[in-house]
């Protein structure tokens, strides 16, 4: 590869020197920050064979230019174009700062939710089909339960497993989200265990005065704390993102800050042990009781627009319905729901129907995405969460679709203020709590459900349309699998400090390399097999949790999930990559065969925590020699994946590169087989 030739043309193809604010590097890509994507000329890049692929990711655009060249077309860009250099954290910090303040948050609650969204999307469909089974006068004047009593154990079941990710969301969203904020995932689950606790007041039934006083009574405790001279009240926080999301981003925060306070022995055993205390005060005390009251305000507020403005109540309300999802404030609406309902001596709820606009609206967004995406992954998620949407969750469907692209999010609010202007110019009333969507009209007072359908119909085709027809123009880079301003990035190869520098061997390792002239037999010359350089389990590299490796863009290989941290050497060769974080090694073998070794996914962020190289760039090294010892339960414990792929990166100087390993495999086995090129 020429190195420079390359450089000049990856600038070009990108904008220009002026159209790239800040460059970064990792073991295998370019990590670019983009002024303005629009100037990216994406053919050019996808036609230079020296460049393997690339990704728009976490805010950069990404490049694959491959181990032991990626490092040297970073150098030209900087000395020859005189692009911006800057560290790999640094760029991301970049990244992540562009933009108005609403739209990090939006891209920050995606990224966190992105994770979790396969337990929501099953979790969604399975409420929808208990709704359908439960909701009387959908097939008859009673549920089909009520038809059909054998169903009604079979329907408990069903409603069980369909309301845990919801009512456990704090455990989810504190591990996902200290992996966002840089903690330790694992006390973020505990947090959020400690604020669904069964030994607090349920969330659903704090407005249910019966309901709490029944509790109290079964486990005969106060319903308060006295803590620091104030009555704190012991209610959980089951579906809250937001008082979660503030109660991690604490934590994180101590957990980090003692970490470099303290060290060694007192850093495992005091770390863990005070960011729990000290956050566990704060998210009862003072987070949860400040969140509660910002939901009354803002029950309040919606209750007043509504009743006051009418028409225009009902627009800006439904308008920004969905926004109010995104925070989980939501959950406050049952306070003003109930009092509303006729059997209480209302006059009919108006909260629901309006929800009800609003999840149709996101539903159809998504849908209209699911029949435009080429992108497979997005198609999944957007038919999923597009039908769990119109049956009531939206979740899904705004986390893992709608904020991911923005667009179809923001034509979904507007389709819905349509459709909630309708429900209160033509006062649609809901009669009880349901499913809000489709199958709600069951829940809305009969005289109003003609004009609820209607309504339905009319956000559904409003939504469903404008998205399409976005899609068609403006959407169509975000409807191939690029977005334009994408909220998570792959889980994959994580990068490297800009001065990619080797720590030196220690000297006197057992199985450590010398640094050495090259000097290898005949046979290694001719030897073009690749042994593995772990034990553990073979897996297929499709199964990679990392775009770059499971498309082949690096090269073919495999994948190994491994059962020590003993990494190996998998023929005679000389080290071309070797980060002084551990975590990613590249060796040419004396055949010419090329190979990378990364261990774990995104482990770079350990920062050399639980990993101890034991070559530098540069050192000559035979089959079987050490190359780093790994502390598999650091990574474990740090929430990443220890899947270590090993690839071929210059496989077009061959033939084909065939696996020839399965289940379990020792280090030194056979691996992988190059075939000579043919000529």
């Amino acid at each position: 590869m020429d190195h420079a030739k390359v450089a000049g043309e990856v600038v070009d193809a990108v904008g220009g020197v002026s159209n790239i604010s800040a460059a970064a590097h990792c073991a295998t890509r370019l990590r670019l920050v983009i002024a303005d994507e629009s100037k990216i000329n994406q053919q050019a890049l996808d036609d230079n064979d020296d460049l393997k692929g690339t990704f728009a990711a976490g805010g950069m655009f990404q490049i694959i230019v491959g181990p032991g060249d990626v490092d040297q077309v970073y150098a030209h860009m900087v000395a020859d174009h005189g692009v911006r250099e800057v560290s790999k954290d640094e760029a991301k910090e970049e990244a992540e700062a562009g933009g108005n303040l609403f739209s990090r948050f939006i891209k920050m609650i995606a990224d966190i939710f992105v994770p979790i969204l396969p337990a929501l999307i099953a979790g969604g469909l399975l409420m929808a089909m208990h709704s359908v089974l439960t909701a009387e006068g959908l097939f008859g004047e009673k549920s089909v339960v009520q038809m059909y009593s054998w169903l009604s154990d079979y329907d408990a079941l069903i409603n069980l497993v369909s309301s845990a990710a919801f009512a456990s969301l704090p455990v989810l969203v504190g591990f996902s989200a200290a992996k966002r904020f840089g903690g330790n995932t694992y006390l973020g689950a505990a947090m959020g265990a400690a604020m669904v606790s069964p030994s607090l007041l349920s969330a659903y039934s704090m407005t249910d005065a019966a309901a709490a006083a029944k509790y109290w009574a079964y486990t005969d405790q106060s319903s308060v704390w006295n803590l620091f001279g104030l009555e704190v009240t012991k209610v959980g926080y089951q579906a809250m993102v937001i008082p979660t999301l503030v109660v991690t981003w604490i934590m994180c925060l101590i957990e980090k800050n003692l970490h470099k306070v303290l060290k060694g022995t007192a850093d495992f055993l005091l770390t863990p042990l005070i960011t729990l205390l000290i956050t566990g005060f704060l998210a009862f005390v003072v987070v949860g009781p400040v969140t509660r009251e910002l939901s009354n305000y803002l029950t309040y507020g919606i209750n007043w627009l509504y009743t006051s403005l009418g028409l225009f109540g009902g627009l800006i309300f439904g308008f920004f319905y969905s926004a109010i999802v995104v925070t989980g404030l939501h959950q406050s609406f049952p306070a003003i729901e109930i009092p509303l309902l006729p059997a209480n001596g209302g006059v009919g709820d108006f909260i629901f129907p309006i929800a009800s606009m609003a999840n149709v609206a996101q539903g159809a967004a998504a849908l209209a995405v699911f029949f435009k995406t080429r992108d497979a992954k997005l198609k999944g998620l957007a038919g999923a969460g597009g039908v769990s949407a119109v049956f009531g969750i939206t979740e899904p469907a705004i986390f893992g679709v709608n904020l991911r692209l923005r667009w179809p999010f923001f034509i979904a609010m507007g389709a819905s203020a349509i459709g909630s202007a309708g429900v209160a110019l033509l006062n649609v009333r809901g009669q009880a709590l349901g499913a809000a969507g489709f199958v709600g009209f069951v829940s809305i007072i009969p005289k109003s459900i003609p004009a609820y359908l209607a309504l339905e119909v009319l956000v559904f085709v409003l939504s469903f349309g404008a998205t399409l027809g976005y899609a068609l123009t403006r959407g169509k880079a975000d409807m191939a699998g690029r977005s334009s301003a994408p909220v998570t990035a792959p889980a994959g190869v994580a990068g490297a400090p800009t001065q990619a520098t080797a720590a030196p061997a220690p000297a006197g390792v057992a199985g450590a390399p010398a640094q050495a002239a090259a000097s290898f037999s005949d046979e290694a010359a001719a030897d073009l097999s690749v042994t593995s350089p772990l034990a553990g389990t073979v897996v297929p590299l499709e199964q990679v949790k990392d775009e770059s490796f499971a498309k082949g863009m690096l090269g073919p290989g495999i994948g190994i999930e491994p059962a020590d941290g003993l990494v190996v050497a998998p023929f005679d060769g000389t080290v071309t990559v070797a980060f002084p974080t551990g975590h990613a090694y590249g060796i040419k073998a004396a055949s010419g065969v090329q190979v990378l070794i990364h261990v774990g996914m995104d482990t770079v962020k350990l920062e050399g925590k639980g990993f101890t190289p034991r070559v530098s760039k540069g050192d000559v090294v035979h089959r079987g020699d050490v190359l780093a010892e790994v502390d598999l339960d650091v990574i474990r414990a740090a929430g990443y994946e220890t899947i270590t792929p090993v690839v071929v990166t210059n496989k077009k100087k061959f033939g084909a590169v065939d696996p020839v390993a399965s289940g379990e495999v020792r280090r030194g086995d056979a691996l992988l087989q190059v075939a000579p090129k043919e000529s």
